[in-house]
């Protein structure tokens, strides 16, 4: 008598697995950059330190002194490093204000932001930036917002004005924030100025009011006129028919 066959269960397909993200591989320079980076910013390694030798860096890492040589010229053009005169190590500096700003601003730009962005943006900050800049103001930095203030209206006087009353504030968040939009709205300045022909007065009246504000330690005049400077600057360029809408580096 034959043995009855058993009755196979139907194989069920396999699950659908997710997909792996895949690994990262960089060059040895960049981890070497993204160790010292980690250093630099937790501040084990602080500003003004000098780095080890090139050749006691790459023993430490165990790598090539090439490669420790690039890491350090990738930090270098970031501002985080600079080599001192006559010295063959690199100390830990600060990145400047206006290098940060140039690299947002470049972002920004490639984001196609308008105009319109960038207004509003401003007009959210800088009101809050001049009230700030009244309360805390120095002697020092009433003496450069009053000589910004009263040279003539320019496409470089202009951004140096926000700049004197925002470092007023010594609010590192705010000198670091609005840079990038004072960047980006400088290209378009020379074409208001020259096409708007009261927008010059208008401008110097307000900086001198703001300034007179900061003078005063007048928080909410300051940020008063701040916030009208900036609608000022709006309409100005409405009136010289520059797009808010477009965005900003794009061809006309």
């Amino acid at each position: 008598m034959t043995r009855a066959r058993r009755a196979r269960a139907p194989i069920e397909p396999a699950a659908a697995v997710p997909e792996f993200t895949p690994i990262r591989v960089e060059p040895a320079y960049r981890k070497v950059a993204t160790a010292l980076l980690a250093r630099i910013t937790d501040r084990t390694i602080s500003q003004g330190d000098r780095l080890p030798p090139e050749m006691e860096l790459a023993r430490q890492f165990g790598v090539h002194r090439g490669t420790v040589r690039e890491a350090l010229r990738e930090l270098e053009s970031n501002g985080v490093l600079k080599r001192e005169r006559g010295s063959k190590l690199m100390m830990v500096t600060r990145p400047a204000h206006g290098a940060v700003g140039a690299g947002v601003s470049r972002a920004l730009a490639l984001h196609d932001v308008t105009y319109q962005d960038v207004w509003e943006a401003l007009t959210a900050l800088e009101p809050p930036i001049a009230a700030a800049a009244a309360r805390n103001r120095r002697a020092t930095d009433l003496a450069r917002i009053e000589a910004v203030a009263g040279r003539e209206v320019s496409v470089e006087q202009t951004p140096e004005f926000f700049r004197a009353v925002c470092d007023a504030t010594h609010n590192g968040v705010f000198m670091l924030a609005h840079e990038p939009l004072l960047q980006m709205l400088v290209p378009a300045l020379a074409t208001l100025i020259e096409k708007v022909p009261q927008a010059a007065a208008r401008i110097a009246t307000a900086q001198k009011r703001i300034a007179a504000a900061v003078r005063d330690k007048d928080p909410v005049q300051a940020e008063e006129w701040m916030a009208k400077h900036v609608r000022d600057f709006r309409r100005g360029f409405e009136i010289a028919r520059i797009s808010l809408e477009k965005p900003i580096g794009a061809g006309s």
